[in-house]
């Protein structure tokens, strides 16, 4: 033995030399040893131990030298190892398990605990998808579910089917109390890999709680919570309420018109077209078979028809069969006799699928989109991905947006919105009475761009509007269109249009009287001007050629006074604070063209927005984020979304008063003046503004009572590249459809219009008497050399803070020297056309705007289906611009510096002043503005639109 050189030799030689100690032996030698005994009370030095010795704790006669005590030895060591090792995980197992009883204590002690009657609700609750509520918790409509269940009674099932399926499923159903450890160990196994997730990896009650009572995710949070609430739902629920909720639910494939279906009923009647409790033993047994995996299962494809291929469903029919056998449910003749069975010929023919019906369609997309744009986002929140990231790219939103799509249809989702359902059945009908007298509906042939194909297509007059509370910002009801089966286009909410005049108020007059510009009877010029290549004019190229209150500038909805108070605005503050507070969003080139004043929009906006940011007036001031959805809950009617109303001042109290004050005489005097034999309710307190894009392309009408604000829009989508215009009455048009839907609102709610209610005048308001003539104060001029003073006639404007100003050459914002001229020949008497309409047409022979655009250019439509901003169709930027061939601007302007010819305004208190005039004439109206006014102007061609 000596003589080999084995591994137990070099064995051997390593436990030696480092184990070995010769005078301690081990083993049998190690009883008989005596250690030797030392005094510690000894001083004598003692004999000290080699390095060697004193390391060694066996002796060498202690080492097996045979082949036999060698493998003795090392299969002890081996045994202590091992011995080791399963002590070491003995410990981590019981770490772990100690580690996830307690993770599973802590998810007890934070899941809420539902009651058993929301159990007992939601285990059996058959139609799982997302339900629609009018505001008052009215319900609307449910969206339609992917799946077709139908609910049975326990006793209406099929025996035979019942203990199918248990011994299928769960073959110890009857026996656990919810949960056993081989069926969490399956579950676990079918999570890692995906197979069977649906079923078969829990027992039945856990499959229930995960179809019924949690979300898709899979996570271990979940797995915990769903063995919580299965032992929850086994000690108060008898296991035939358990088995007959799953029966119901247990998803069945697809029937035979392509539908998929879940539950025992509808697949009896969509598989073999009888009940469940008329099933065959081996019809019974294949409806067991298929919850496992109904997609490989099912016989039929997502037509109807019959797969080609049925070989897999039949082979699990046989097994089910064969456990139905072993677990002694039946006997051999019947498990051989039903295994016979041919159940290719018992399927049911195809049918056609249903057609879904929407009765609400405009609300109902409304709505439902919003929820899946929440959906998203959590879902792409849970994948941690940037919401802004999968909007980038079509293919991935897409993704998101279908399994948004699918949880909505497959779970009890409640969008509770703001829109009450009287109001808006009221607004449908009164828009069908007025449908056929907005314009004509145009027929031509138009290729489809699915097919290729020439189709004959119409195209009406289109028509949005909204009704807003002021108070809250709910939207009450709306009008999406003509007809949804037509044209799915939600003109209130996803159509952006050029806003025309009715921008006026809140770019232009809102800010001046903010900032103490003007008063409401402060004058503005209305003679012809040119802004470098920019002239604009009133409305069927006319000008005033006159000074005009800014009232009645507003009231009529005139441009010119409007383009020379925005000038004047843009010196003065910033509009872009305004209209961004106002949720209208314009771009930095829009604010420095002077067209933007008569609302020459880019993208213009849509009437939610145009309806949110008027209520602005009404609510002293204050706007409030307009809103449609109060809140969305969950399946356990957990709040996952609910509205947070924003409210953010924009103007004060007294600009706002003021506003109100101006824009009533549009109703009762101004362009909206038709309106007042056609309300059907007191209109003292109502106030409101027009707007007409170029050459009639968008009519607006935006009125307020104290209550409620109404936005109405009419005009043509001119999706198949037609280029049609509103006829000249479509002004008369629109005020007749929005008193008919602001009457049908009276109809169902008086009281929410607060028509009585009068808005007190605020303290910051001060009232003047001012010259009517001038918007100034009284006071002395001297005109060719004769002083006079000017007290009469007078009037009562109206400030912000502010006061009128004394009297003075130039008292009005704009206008030139020779206009100012023509004013003071005037008023002493003069004869001079001062005030006499003036028609460009007569001297321009190529005008060919009617809306005071002020240039010339060809019309040619740019684009058959418009443009697209974000998801809000944009129709509108061109057919309100002078140049519709092409999709930009070239215009820009800079701020007026003044000039000589600039207003002063220094708030003077109440006294008489004398302005000096001089008696050269000057009445060259085409005279070019002053070195400074000259020298700010860069514009080349400024974009505008207008409107009365």
């Amino acid at each position: 033995m000596s003589k080999r050189s084995s591994w137990w030799d070099r064995v051997y030689q390593t436990l030696k030399k480092h184990f070995l100690d010769t005078n301690e032996p081990i083993g049998v030698h190690a009883q008989n040893y005596q250690r030797p005994q030392h005094n510690r009370y000894i001083t004598d030095q003692q004999p000290t131990k080699s390095a060697q010795q004193k390391y060694q704790v066996i002796n060498n006669q202690d080492l097996p030298t045979s082949l036999n005590g060698k493998i003795n030895l090392t299969i002890g060591i081996i045994r202590k190892l091992v011995l080791s090792v399963v002590v070491g995980l003995i410990l981590l197992i019981g770490l772990g398990l100690g580690m996830a009883t307690g993770y599973f204590c802590a998810i007890i002690k934070q899941e809420p605990i539902p009651s058993n009657t929301s159990l007992k609700n939601q285990i059996e609750k058959v139609d799982q998808s997302t339900t629609l509520y009018f505001a008052n918790n009215v319900k609307m409509e449910r969206v339609p579910s992917d799946t077709v269940k139908q609910k049975v009674a326990f006793d209406q099932i099929s025996p035979t089917l019942k203990k199918a399926v248990v011994a299928t499923e769960d073959e110890n159903f009857y026996r656990h109390h919810g949960v056993v450890p081989k069926s969490i160990f399956r579950a676990l196994i079918s999570e890692a890999t995906g197979f069977g997730a649906q079923t078969g990896g829990s027992t039945l009650t856990q499959q229930l709680v995960k179809m019924q009572l949690l979300s898709s995710e899979t996570t271990w949070k979940r797995k915990a919570t769903e063995i919580l609430l299965a032992t929850r739902l086994e000690k108060h629920f008898s296991k035939d309420q358990i088995l007959e909720s799953y029966l119901n639910v247990a998803p069945m494939g697809r029937n035979n018109r392509g539908q998929n279906i879940a539950g025992v009923q509808a697949a009896a009647q969509g598989i073999f077209n009888t009940n469940a409790n008329n099933l065959t033993l081996a019809q019974a047994a294949f409806i067991a078979g298929l919850p496992q995996s109904p997609s490989v299962y099912t016989p039929y494809d997502d037509e109807g028809r019959i797969n080609n291929n049925l070989k897999l469903g039949l082979q699990r029919k046989n097994v089910v069969l064969f456990r139905m056998y072993r677990n002694h449910d039946i006997n051999k003749k019947q498990y051989e006799a039903a295994k016979k069975v041919n159940l290719k010929d018992q399927f049911a023919a195809q049918q056609p699928a249903p057609k879904i019906k929407i009765k609400y369609g405009y609300l109902y997309n409304l709505l439902t989109e919003q929820l899946r744009i929440r959906l998203i986002k959590k879902l792409a929140k849970e994948d941690n991905v940037k919401y802004s990231e999968v909007i980038k790219d079509k293919d991935i939103y897409q993704a998101y947006s279908q399994r948004a799509n699918r949880l909505m249809r497959e779970h009890d989702y409640q969008i509770h919105s703001t829109i009450d359902k009287d109001i808006y059945d009221n607004m449908q009908s009164a828009f069908q009475q007025n449908a056929d007298l907005l314009g004509t509906v145009h027929h031509s042939k138009a290729t489809d761009p699915n097919t290729g194909k020439i189709v004959s297509v119409k195209e009406p007059v289109q028509h949005g509007s909204v009704l807003i509370n002021n108070h809250t910002g709910a939207v009450l009801g709306f009008v999406g269109g003509q007809n949804f089966k037509d044209n799915q286009l939600n003109h209130a909410f996803d159509t952006r249009r050029s806003p025309g005049s009715s921008i006026k108020p809140m770019l232009v007059y809102a800010p001046a009287i903010e900032h103490g510009l003007i008063g409401s009877k402060s004058m503005l010029a209305d003679f012809k001007v040119k802004f470098k290549k920019y002239a604009p004019t009133d409305f069927d190229d006319t000008i005033a050629n006159k000074f005009v209150p800014a009232d009645q500038a507003l009231e009529q909805s005139l441009n010119i006074p409007a383009v020379n108070l925005y000038r004047q605005v843009k010196q003065e503050t910033n509009p872009k604070i305004y209209m961004d507070k106002l949720g209208l969003k314009l771009s930095k080139k829009e604010y420095q063209e002077l067209g933007i004043a008569l609302g020459g929009t880019r993208n213009g906006f849509t009437v939610a927005q145009e309806a949110s940011a008027f209520a602005t007036f009404a609510n002293q001031g204050v706007h409030i984020t307009p809103y449609y959805i109060d809140k969305i809950t969950d399946v356990n009617h957990h709040i996952i979304y609910q509205h947070p109303q924003k409210r953010q001042r924009v103007f004060q109290p007294g600009t706002s008063y003021i506003l109100q004050k101006m824009m009533h005489s549009v109703i009762t005097e101004g362009t909206a003046s038709s309106l007042t034999y056609q309300l059907n309710f007191n209109y003292k307190n109502s106030f409101g503004k027009t707007g007409t894009s170029n050459n009639f392309r968008d009519n607006w009408f935006v009125g307020s009572t104290p209550g409620v604000t109404l936005a109405s829009w009419i005009g043509y989508d001119n999706l198949y590249g037609h280029n049609y215009n509103l006829a000249d009455d479509s002004t008369e048009a629109n005020q007749s459809l929005w008193a008919n839907l602001i009457n049908s609102v009276y109809q169902v709610n008086p009281q929410l219009l607060q028509a009585e209610q009068r808005t007190p005048r605020p303290a910051s308001v001060n009232e003047q008497k001012v010259l009517s003539a001038t918007g100034t104060l009284p006071g002395s001029t001297i005109y060719e050399g004769y002083k006079s003073y000017l007290s009469t006639p007078v009037t009562t404007s109206l400030f912000y803070k502010a006061h009128a100003d004394p009297l003075s050459k130039h008292f009005a914002i704009g206008g030139k020297d020779a206009n100012y001229q023509l004013f003071w020949d005037h008023y002493f008497g003069k004869d001079n056309g001062y005030g006499v309409t003036k028609y460009l047409s007569e001297d321009t022979s190529k005008s060919s705007h009617r809306n005071g655009l002020g240039y010339n250019s060809a019309i040619s439509p740019n684009s058959i289906f418009g443009n697209y901003s974000g998801n809000v169709w944009n129709n509108n930027s061109q057919s309100t611009t002078n140049n519709e061939s092409n999709n930009s601007y070239n215009n820009s302007t800079n701020s007026w510096s003044g000039g000589t010819n600039s207003p002063s305004y220094n708030p003077i208190p109440n006294r008489t002043t004398t302005a000096q005039i001089p008696a050269s004439s000057l009445n060259n109206e085409e005279s070019s503005l002053n070195n400074n006014e000259d020298n700010s102007l860069t514009s080349e061609n400024e974009s505008s639109s207008s409107a009365p």
